[in-house]
């Protein structure tokens, strides 16, 4: 295990050599989750289907001819695949949008690697790293390619609680300072196995080279209630409030995730 990790290590130390290229602002978001480093199960297909809808938000798009997020609905089907106790991969499609001025679009697709720590959910601290390689519409980002690079950290002091935290950076391969800062984090209270409730910080702080002005990232705290039915359905509902005039001010998520079968 150890070995996969040197090497993990040394492939996400090429990526960032070649990120460094000669601003952008990064939009919306197609989903709104905090990885905990659980993976699938080596062999099992996993399907999560994310939709958010926007009630109030920012009333002009981050860019001309883009999304506007005020009364927008954004949604991804993202399918997993379990490869080992370690890898699991992603691709999420169709990813769409429906806003009032441009109407219902398609957005692109993005593929995902995720590594962790095995059964993670059952250590003390289970850590991983994700990384999205995504390809854009030109309504949805002012980027045709982009990425992220979201190390996890899972901290389950005991049965009930969870700390998480993903500082997560995304890039349009314009330069190492051009990257944008933008961490989330959950602390959750499992009350059974069946039902948990959090809180959930999503944040945009801006480029690393000079983060934003406080007005100007963008900070959003969600209620989030989870529930895992008898048939194995995920569940996650989530309301979240912005906190700064850069945030949209109100916005409600819903997450649902099952296990499809092991691949034969």
């Amino acid at each position: 295990m150890r070995q996969v990790w040197v090497k993990l290590c040394v492939f996400l130390g090429v990526v960032v050599g070649l990120l460094a290229a000669p601003s952008r602002a990064f939009a919306q978001a197609d989903e709104i989750q905090v990885y905990d480093a659980s993976l699938a199960s080596k062999g099992v297909f996993n399907l999560t289907w994310h939709n958010n809808f926007t009630p109030n938000g920012i009333k002009t798009p981050a860019f001309p001819g883009g999304i506007t997020t005020d009364k927008s609905l954004n949604g991804v089907t993202e399918w997993a695949l379990g490869v080992s106790s370690w890898f699991e991969a992603g691709l999420y499609l169709p990813l769409y949008s429906y806003d009032k001025d441009l109407g219902f679009k398609i957005d692109g697709l993005k593929l995902r690697t995720l590594f962790a720590s095995p059964n993670a959910n059952d250590r003390k601290l289970g850590y991983g790293v994700g990384m999205e390689f995504s390809y854009n519409a030109k309504h949805w980002d002012e980027s045709r390619i982009t990425s992220e690079i979201r190390p996890i950290l899972a901290w389950h002091p005991n049965t009930k609680v969870d700390l998480i935290v993903n500082p997560i950076l995304d890039t349009a391969y314009d330069g190492v300072g051009n990257m944008v800062f933008a961490p989330s984090a959950r602390l959750a209270y499992n009350r059974s196995d069946a039902w948990a409730v959090a809180l959930e910080s999503y944040a945009d702080f801006g480029q690393l080279k000079g983060f934003a002005a406080v007005a100007d990232q963008s900070h959003q705290l969600f209620a989030v209630i989870d529930h895992t039915t008898k048939s194995g359905y995920e569940l996650e509902f989530g309301a979240g409030v912005g906190l700064t005039n850069a945030s949209d001010k109100f916005v409600l998520k819903l997450l649902v995730a099952k296990d499809l079968g092991k691949l034969k």
